[in-house]
């Protein structure tokens, strides 16, 4: 049984590896500090939008300091 994942969109991708790319050392394995972060470092309109992207960032953070 393969599981399948949302899609992120180009938005969401390109902020996210925007984001780790200027601050690599700032983000951690745990979402919630990441979705703080992300607040700090980008204006963003929504909340939705805020979490969807903080969780991307977390998820290539996780699989860089792997």
């Amino acid at each position: 049984m393969t599981l399948m994942g949302r899609i992120k969109t180009t938005l969401v991708k390109r902020a996210s590896n925007k984001i780790l790319k200027e601050n690599p050392d700032k983000f951690k394995k745990d979402f919630d500090s990441n979705k703080r972060i992300v607040e700090q470092y980008l204006d963003i309109p929504s909340k939705k939008l805020r979490n969807v992207i903080a969780g991307y960032v977390t998820r290539l953070a996780n699989k860089e300091k792997k």
